[in-house]
């Protein structure tokens, strides 16, 4: 059972990106995937000029603001019970800024893989494979190195309310986690490890269980992405 967010591009006559296409050549017509779109009317007009099937346009699923809110249970059935689901959007990155954000953080909810076909900024893949709420978000960029610089900025950077995104060099992953059980074991965070990689590795809870989770954290690429939170 998986989510897949397949990022289209922002122009209609542009071509999908290879590795979507193909996995979507390959799956679409499988009985175990379900196909969201958007829209019925885009979907199906770039579907076609991609050269994806015709047949399985009578597969897609609307699923949009109007529809999210209706369909969310459902659609966390049909993964539980081992179906594969693509997400596209009209165009760009689904779950950011676009709907399904609510569908990515129902699937971290109940323990169900979410992962992505290729996209080429991380920030923005770290933040709609997070699932968290990014209506207000802050990118702090790189942490400190030396201290006390280091923990007066996580200090202060942990008092925000909004979704955060922090980057960081692999070798000080472990470091970094180490950090945050000390100053906020309880903010729920993600990380994307080695994101469109195939040894990707995406982990969200709070902070003491995405640690135990980490194993030896390894020295890895990866976006750190901190939920919101309520002052």
């Amino acid at each position: 059972m998986s989510l897949i967010l397949v990022p289209t591009p922002l122009q209609d006559d542009h071509p999908l990106e290879p590795v979507a296409l193909e996995k979507l050549r390959a799956d679409c017509m499988l009985e175990d995937t379900i196909l969201l779109m958007e829209e019925h009317k885009v979907g199906r007009q770039r579907w076609l000029k991609w050269g994806l099937p015709r047949e399985a346009i009578e597969k897609f699923i609307l699923f949009n603001e109007h529809s999210q809110d209706k369909l969310l249970g459902d659609v966390i059935k049909s993964l539980k019970a081992g179906k594969k689901v693509y997400l596209l959007s009209d165009c760009g990155l689904p779950a950011f800024c676009d709907p399904g954000q609510l569908l990515v953080d129902a699937c971290h909810k109940q323990g169900i893989t979410v992962t992505a076909t290729p996209f080429a900024n991380s920030i923005a893949l770290a933040i709609a494979l997070s699932g968290f709420s990014h209506a207000s978000f802050v990118f702090s960029g790189f942490i400190p190195v030396k201290e006390p610089e280091r923990s007066d900025w996580m200090k202060k950077e942990l008092k925000r309310p909004e979704t955060m995104i922090w980057m960081e060099t692999p070798y000080r992953l472990k470091k970094l986690i180490e950090d945050l059980q000390k100053l906020s074991p309880n903010r729920e965070i993600f990380f994307g490890c080695d994101l469109g990689g195939p040894e990707e590795l995406l982990v969200r809870g709070n902070v003491a269980s995405v640690a135990s989770r980490m194993g030896e954290a390894e020295k890895r690429e990866f976006v750190l992405v901190l939920g919101p939170q309520r002052l």
